[in-house]
């Protein structure tokens, strides 16, 4: 039987599972498989290149899925012009996107937008502070973001156990989902007895058949270890989770050696997101910098999306009403 929660309602998804919105490998044909196989695809905008490009972007998933899907606006600071980020979200509107994820900075003004349009909202949080602006906003879901997550962390260094037990103490009207280090049955099991209404997958949805990414990087998760992570930017304030590749580490050899006074230009040329695009289109594994959380100590295969997906709800049912309904001890009789 299929798990039921408020977020699989909300969404209209059958598995309460959430592929997050991620640069580069957040593409239409890997978010469609998630959304056919059961849960909710999402594929980033900025990925498309341009909002007409997110306009088609939308097209091509609808005619690759008839399920729930949702577009990811991540909303950061940058070094040069900011992207067209209200074009993008007019995009969505226009185009009847039915869910959006956003992540970044504040996403107040854009949140009104979204809901104003009937479009169900997802906000990625790392705190729990964070959480309770989002939820005074009025975000349908939280998605709380512990510290083993790819990506940006945030600077608080709390692990999932916490905080999303945490989350459940305090969000008395918004449901929230786990997301960071997810990347089988038994997590998502964990997930929900701490409070969670399911879970946001992004490193693992990376290890399978329809992910862009090339063989070579694939292969390289599959080796790895959750030790093989590196924290970048920790004394910039934006501590991001990337795969300790030869790049990366060099990139943390400088922070290492130049403290507090290292500067993102000193670590530019070694991140820059060509850079690590060109790696990818190359199949270089060590030519750039890309993302992924610890959960690459728990992948040891790449099945197709509709595969891993099966297999994890099996292994969570498995142990709801398996190894955890066994626990229970019944009374004895006198």
């Amino acid at each position: 039987m299929p798990i039921q929660t408020s977020v699989t309602k909300l969404l209209g998804i059958e598995h309460p599972i959430v592929m997050g919105g991620m640069t580069g490998v957040g593409t239409v044909e890997l978010a469609a498989a998630v959304s056919n196989a059961g849960g909710l695809g999402i594929f980033a905008a900025h990925n498309a290149g341009s909002p007409e490009g997110c306009r088609q972007w939308i097209r091509r998933i609808r005619a690759l899925t008839n399920k729930p899907f949702g577009v990811n606006l991540t909303i950061l600071p940058t070094l040069g012009p900011p992207p067209p980020y209200q074009e993008y979200a007019q995009v969505c509107v226009d185009e009847n996107v039915p869910i959006i994820e956003t992540a970044g900075s504040n996403p107040k003004p854009f949140i009104r937008f979204f809901q104003a349009a009937g479009i169900i909202t997802i906000h990625k949080c790392v705190t729990i502070r964070h959480a309770l602006s989002a939820e005074r906003m009025g975000v349908d879901i939280i998605s709380l973001d512990g510290f083993e997550c790819a990506g940006h962390p945030g600077e608080g260094d709390v692990g999932n156990y916490v905080l999303q037990a945490k989350g459940a103490l305090v969000l008395k009207k918004t449901p929230f989902i786990c997301s960071g280090g997810v990347g089988d049955g038994k997590q998502i099991a964990a997930a929900l007895a701490l409070g969670a209404e399911g879970v946001n997958c992004g490193t693992r949805f990376c290890a399978t058949q329809e992910c862009l990414w090339p063989q070579s990087f694939k292969e390289r998760m599959l080796d790895a270890t959750e030790e093989d992570t590196v924290l970048m930017f920790r004394h910039l304030k934006n501590t991001t989770r990337v795969f300790a590749n030869k790049v990366a580490k060099e990139v943390e050899s400088i922070e290492l050696q130049k403290g507090a006074n290292v500067k993102f230009q000193d670590l530019a040329h070694l991140v820059a997101g060509k850079r690590g695009r060109a790696a990818e289109q190359a199949g270089d594994a060590d030519g750039g910098i890309w993302t992924a959380g610890q959960v690459i100590g728990l992948i040891d295969d790449i099945p197709t999306v509709a595969q891993l997906m099966q297999r994890m709800m099996a292994e969570c049912e498995d142990t709801i009403r398996g190894r955890l309904n066994s626990m229970l001890a019944v009374p004895s009789r006198l």
